[in-house]
């Protein structure tokens, strides 16, 4: 069944019930309802008939989900776009992707008679875009039923019910959090959608959470905030990296049951672990680990109901489809028994050669993580004349800038790190470059920008002007130089 008639129906049987709460107050499903019949109507006078691919780039997630409904109940496929993308940004992926129509601003309102099709489980109903951590975004697209159809499994795995409230804290145009929000109106429940992550709104908006999506790294915050504020969380739906340990056993602590996942925009579920016993096959997905003769890890290949379609326009992307129904986007695993616990190590496309070894960058980063200071870090390789690339450590801490020609950091030592390095690291995946950052630069779901950090970086060992502001070669880069990426500061420790 649509998302769309779903809400037709929490509308009638439940009209005051509040559906969405975003940045401009609620709406209760009667008025989500009744916005996304009129928005639907406009569409069709617009002439976005059945089929057709609308581009929908409102700012607001409240305009953004009405508009995803009206294109449900008309039959077209959203395209969810990211707002905050330059005017050249957004032509020159709007000039890749061919649309119908592109709607920056809230759809306005037809009057007239309900506009609804027939719909099947096979209509293309929601196109986004995937730019892993690379920052090169390319535009899929999925059936109905490819998300619709897990829902049940979901509410299964999360007991997420009509009752609950669901806070959504991150873009919807990511996979992540618009499915969140896809599936909470399905199930009747209200989802709190501010849009962005906002660490001074989050102890307000959990004061009325009962369950929270959220990325890996988020979930320490969720529960700092849920622990000098309080509120009923009972909750938390985990996707994207690996979990840590610690991070499960406080929220459990704090009455908090954690269901994590690992998944991708493409395959959407893979493998869930809903107690910390580890990852295990999502309901209905087949999973086939093939390593490469002479390899210890191989790929995940995966037979599955909830995959995408493919990417529009012909864009090429990670995945890759075999003759037998399984699909790939070259994620790497240990060895792998039906039935059993999935270990992911890495994305196989991440892997860094070094001096003839091969380094995945989650395991030294699942190292480097345990040192006092760091909040984060991200394991890249970079160029070296030799040895072909070297692997680079960049570290979130408190970082407070250069001065004198040195790095001035709070709790981060490089001392630390190469201690904990020497001692739980072969030779070989032992950083030899290290940077330090106050932030992370991230993807739009919160993910570290690996990609952006791995181009920004080589460009200071290649002097690649086109690669960004950082492009100066090995012998200037001394003790304390910078180079802004993203929104991020990042400092070369010594």
């Amino acid at each position: 069944m649509p998302v769309a008639d779903r809400v037709l129906r929490h509308a009638a049987g439940r009209p005051h019930h509040v559906a969405v709460s975003g940045p401009g107050g609620d709406l209760t499903y009667a008025e989500l309802a009744g916005r996304a019949g009129r928005a639907a109507r406009h569409l069709r006078d617009r002439g976005a008939g059945r089929g057709a691919l609308v581009a929908a780039g409102q700012a607001d997630p409240v305009a953004l989900l009405v508009a995803v409904l009206a294109c449900d109940l008309a039959g077209v496929t959203p395209l969810l776009c990211d707002h905050t993308w330059s005017e050249e940004r957004r032509e020159q992926v709007m000039a890749a992707v061919p649309v119908t129509a592109r709607f920056d601003a809230p759809l306005s309102g037809a009057d007239g008679p309900p506009v609804r099709h027939d719909p099947g489980p096979d209509d293309l109903t929601w196109a986004c875009f995937s730019s892993g951590s690379t920052g090169r975004p390319r535009a899929l697209v999925r059936t109905r039923a490819s998300w619709t159809g897990s829902f049940p499994h979901l509410d299964e795995l999360t007991g997420i019910g009509p009752d609950d409230v669901v806070l959504i804290p991150g873009p919807l145009v990511s996979s992540l959090y618009g499915f969140a929000a896809a599936h909470t109106l399905a199930s009747g429940a209200t989802a709190v959608v501010p849009g962005r992550w906002s660490p001074a709104a989050l102890a307000g908006q959990l004061r009325r959470a009962t369950a929270v999506h959220v990325v890996p790294h988020r979930l320490p915050a969720v529960l700092d905030a849920l622990e000098a504020a309080g509120g009923p969380l009972r909750t938390a739906v985990v996707g994207g990296a690996a979990l840590d340990p610690t991070a499960r056993t406080r929220a459990a602590e704090a009455g908090v049951r954690v269901v994590s996942y690992y998944g991708a925009t493409e395959l959407s579920f893979v493998a869930v672990d809903a107690d910390g016993s580890g990852l295990r096959p999502f309901p209905g997905v087949e999973i086939d680990v093939r390593p490469e003769p002479g390899h210890s890890l191989g790929e995940v290949w995966v037979r599955s109901p909830w995959l995408c379609e493919g990417y529009l326009a012909g864009a090429a992307g990670p995945l890759r489809r075999d003759g037998g129904g399984w699909t790939t986007v070259g994620d790497l695993a240990e060895p792998y028994r039906p039935g059993g616990v999935l270990r992911l190590r890495g994305r196989g496309d991440g892997a860094i050669q070094t001096g003839g070894a091969t380094v995945v960058p989650e395991d030294v980063e699942e190292v480097l993580r345990k040192v006092p200071g760091v909040n984060d870090v991200v394991v890249v390789g970079t160029p070296h004349p030799y040895l072909g690339a070297v692997v680079t450590a960049v570290v979130e801490g408190a970082v407070e800038g250069a001065v004198g020609g040195a790095v001035r950091t709070g709790g981060l030592s490089q001392a630390a790190l190469e201690e904990v390095a020497r001692a739980e690291l072969d030779p070989a995946q032992r950083p030899r470059r290290w940077y330090a950052t106050g932030s992370l630069p991230r993807t739009p779901a919160g993910k570290p920008a690996r990609g952006l950090l791995a181009a920004h970086l080589a460009a200071r060992f290649t002097g690649d002007p086109e690669s960004g502001s950082a492009s100066r070669g090995p012998e200037s880069d001394g003790l304390g130089s910078g180079a802004v990426i993203g929104d991020a500061e990042i400092w070369r420790l010594g």
